[in-house]
């Protein structure tokens, strides 16, 4: 992948065309557990499901360890992995304050009162400079 502007951006992975690419058989896998068949047979065998798509040993092992953040470093689109939180009964309000290491409440309370400040989260260097 080469590097964008936009690559920038601190504790954020855009998902564009070429982290889509990257992560096709991860989406793939994660948009299939919106199927209950299909729940059922991966938690009665996470492997042998996961043996179904063509992953990385990175995207695999980041699904069945349950690292968010990784999943949209591989390329994992947040609406689909999403999909594998839910299976596991987390809401999406939920895996959005795990992911940014707040909680659910921290992370309600900060949407509510119009999100993460500008100042320091615009760059990379803005938080080298800290």
């Amino acid at each position: 992948m080469t590097q964008k502007e936009y690559e920038d951006i601190p504790g954020t992975f855009v998902f564009d065309a070429d982290r889509s690419r990257e992560g096709y058989h991860l989406n793939q896998f994660c948009i299939s557990l919106r199927l209950q068949k299909n729940r059922e047979a991966f938690n009665a065998d996470e492997d042998a499901y996961l043996d179904r798509y063509p992953m990385t040993a990175a995207q695999r092992e980041a699904v069945k360890n349950r690292e968010w953040n990784r999943l949209l470093e591989l390329g994992g689109n947040i609406y689909y992995t999403s999909k594998l939180a839910a299976n596991f009964g987390i809401t999406f309000q939920e895996l959005a304050g795990m992911m940014t290491g707040m909680g659910r409440e921290a992370y309600r309370d900060m949407m509510l009162h119009g999100g993460r400040p500008i100042e320091g989260n615009r760059s990379k260097s803005e938080w080298e400079n800290k």
